[in-house]
């Protein structure tokens, strides 16, 4: 059945007739505009039905090393030992006026018992224990929950008791849950409540900037209600997800954050050509084929990179990681099938309506920016000036990079209010400084005597507890182990270490903090095969979209030059301090672990969304003319305001992260916020314009047998 929806489009024309795949592909669309309207709506109906639920439902933990000796513990005392591993409860009733013999203060821990024993997700409930879980004054006691859960549960069931718990606090005692399930509880809500609070802020910040890059109301809004419907669709991909494996809420912060940026950029590049293409044609269906053939490819090619570069964090062995990855691109898949086949319908419906609403300027913008031919002249009569001088702000940048220390947050990430933090400081305050990250040891019974004779012994360790031998027969006996050190202290791994090697072979040593010196070395380990998977992918991607070895090296180099020099930034700002006041935050003297390996393969991957675009379109040019002066001015032309609008969007939607409370997506926000401002003004708009400047026709050289075995790919239309 045919409806109005369709039958408004002209026939065929002879610039739809030359269209390539991608225009043809646009023009069918357009064409089949009742059914692609009718299966977005479908899916955006279905999985946003999903996405209110998308952060209750997601998993609040998976922070560890699969495989490793500690998540190894956690196990055994989950199985044996009533679940007192890492993921334990810990419930902290301190009082300064009473002791843990008071009636006022037993009261207390009788009612918090109450509360633990009727969760079924409980194992086991251990009242506080003289010489282990009480302090030496007496006046600060410890309540155990043991987990009868994994940790995602756990978390949970600190999302669902906390209030009750800390709710039976009295003006003389106080109840305080703690632990790494209390901290990713509280973690995890402050990190949810910081995205939400950043993405409310970026919302109206990107529309300013994108009307003034369109100068047009109705433009300006097609590439947010096509972001939305991506975001939409990807909340409600994840919440199916989670019922395949456990997605960490994180996904969906860093999925809101892409979908926002990317999806703006995607839409920026298509509306943007499709204005040009009206104004050339004057026929909507010429405009998308020519649209899809050039914008539309550049576009699909850019999201492919994007996807292999956050593939490869695929590789290691931590959930957390790994499904912050999935979230991410599961939000580029829809955002960029969103742009590739809902927006040619919308723009093809439009026409000229594309520039309603316009302000005075927008009639006379041209696809082809006079600024950014003139700047690509200069660049052209004078190469070697600015090439050098962008290489030396960038290498000055990369420097404190080989100074960059990472790991595992501490607990200042967590707002000073938090009941985990303040249980965790009144333990420390009580029974010392590395209580909170108590070592456990599962070991043979038969070995627990010289277990714990070696513990005793060990250089940074106070003092190890007697060992409990378990009660389900199976032969282990557990033993706590006090260190010196806080959890976040560096000296700990060194005691962690130390301690492993001198146990017999069949003692594991766990607990929460070995939990995050375990994944901290896992990340260590695995960062220098991600890193070479991106340059790898990213190198063969750029070769067979461009056909072009020199280019595809070049273009690969400096986005990896971009990126290092962001992190030479950061470790300014977060490990030494600098601009700390200015950004409301206290350094905690290293990076946090994760940020080497998650946020170089999402810096990489924005750094070759830009590179595609520019390189697209100097292709294009370079296709057309066969002249490389052509290529690379005509390219930056073309190029230039929409690489600048785009990053300006992206540099917005980061930066609101940075005003976020919590240190973790301050940190975000900074690093990637600087990285894409390094890239857009140092390496897309002078370095690599100057490098296709240099090379001439070599950039765009390729031998016969490389391209015989290349994908034929054009860029230029017709």
């Amino acid at each position: 059945m045919v409806t109005s929806l369709d039958t408004d489009l002209p026939d065929p024309t002879t610039d739809q007739a030359r269209a390539g795949l991608h225009g043809r592909w646009g023009v069918a669309m357009a064409r089949n505009a009742r059914w692609v309207l009718l299966t977005w709506g479908i899916v955006i109906v279905a999985l946003g039905a999903l996405a209110p639920g998308v952060f209750s439902s997601l998993a609040g933990a998976g922070w560890q090393a699969n495989g490793s000796e500690s998540v190894q513990v956690r196990e055994l005392a989950r199985q044996h030992f009533g679940g007192q591993g890492s993921t334990a409860v810990q419930v902290v009733v301190h009082s300064d006026r009473f002791t843990s013999d008071d009636p006022a203060v037993r009261e207390v821990i009788s009612r918090v018992a109450g509360v633990l024993e009727r969760d079924d997700r409980i194992a086991s409930v251990v009242a506080p224990q003289p010489g282990a879980s009480i302090s030496p004054d007496g006046h600060t006691a410890i309540v155990l929950a043991g987990a009868g859960a994994d940790s995602d549960e756990m978390v949970r069931v600190v999302d669902d008791l906390k209030d009750q718990l800390t709710g039976l606090s009295t003006p003389d005692v106080q109840v305080s849950p703690t632990g790494a399930s209390a901290l990713w509880s509280d973690f995890n809500q402050a990190n949810h409540d910081a995205m939400i609070q950043a993405e409310m802020l970026s919302w109206p910040v990107t529309l300013a900037i994108m009307v003034l890059a369109f100068g047009s109301l109705v433009a300006a809004g097609l590439p947010l209600l096509l972001t939305l419907a991506g975001l939409v669709a990807s909340a409600g991909g994840l919440v199916l997800l989670n019922e395949i494996t456990p997605i960490s809420v994180w996904a969906m912060n860093f999925a809101m954050m892409f979908a926002l940026a990317l999806g703006i950029d995607y839409a920026l590049f298509l509306v943007v050509r499709f204005r040009a293409g009206m104004r050339r044609h004057g026929d909507r269906l010429a405009a998308v084929a020519e649209t899809m053939d050039t914008a539309g490819k550049a576009v699909l090619l850019s999201g492919l990179t994007v996807l292999v570069s956050l593939s490869a964090v695929l590789l290691v062995p931590a959930p957390a990681v790994r499904t912050m990855a999935v979230g991410i691109m599961l939000a580029v898949v829809f955002v960029l099938a969103a742009t590739l086949s809902l927006l040619p319908v919308v723009l093809a419906k439009l026409g000229d309506r594309v520039n309603a609403a316009s302000l005075p300027w927008a009639k006379r913008q041209q696809h082809r920016s006079p600024v950014f031919a003139r700047w690509g002249e200069l660049l052209h009569r004078r190469p070697w000036p600015f090439a050098l001088g962008a290489l030396a702000v960038l290498v000055l940048l990369t420097i404190p990079v080989f100074g960059l220390k990472v790991a595992m947050p501490s607990i200042q990430v967590v707002p000073a209010d938090a009941p985990v933090r303040q249980g965790y400081e009144t333990v420390q305050q009580a029974m010392g400084q590395g209580a909170p990250g108590m070592l456990q040891i599962i070991t043979p019974a038969k070995d627990a005597g010289e277990v714990t004779r070696i513990a005793q012994g060990t250089d940074g360790v106070v003092t190890a507890m007697p060992a409990q031998p378990a009660a389900d027969g199976s032969g282990y006996s557990f033993i706590q182990v006090l260190p010196a050190d806080d959890p976040s202290s560096q000296h700990l791994q060194s005691t962690l270490d130390t301690l492993r090697a001198a146990l017999p072979a069949d003692a594991l040593v766990g607990g929460a903090a070995a939990e995050n010196l375990d994944l901290q070395t896992a990340l260590d380990d695995y960062l220098p095969l991600v890193v070479g998977v991106i340059l790898t992918l990213g190198f063969l991607l750029l070769l067979a979209s461009l056909q072009a070895p020199l280019i595809a090296l070049l273009g690969t180099v400096v986005s990896l030059l971009s990126t290092t020099a962001a992190f030479g930034v950061a470790k300014l700002i977060f490990q030494d301090g600098h601009g700390a006041s200015l950004l409301g935050f206290t350094p905690q003297g290293f990076l946090d672990g994760w940020a080497p390996v998650f946020f170089f393969a999402m810096i990489f991957a924005i750094a070759m969304d830009y590179t595609v675009f520019l390189l697209s379109a100097a292709k294009e040019h370079y296709e057309t003319s066969g002249d490389p002066r052509a290529g690379h001015v005509e390219g930056l032309a073309h190029s230039g305001r929409v690489i600048l609008a785009a990053a300006a969007v992206m540099v917005a939607v980061f930066f609101t992260f940075a005003l976020a409370d919590p240190l973790p997506p301050k940190e975000m926000g900074v690093i990637l916020g600087i990285a894409v401002l390094l890239d857009a003004a140092l390496i897309r708009l002078v370095l690599l314009p100057v490098l296709l400047r240099l090379t001439g026709h070599a950039a765009w050289w390729c031998p016969a047998w490389l391209r015989r075995a290349l994908p034929k790919i054009s860029f230029a239309h017709g």
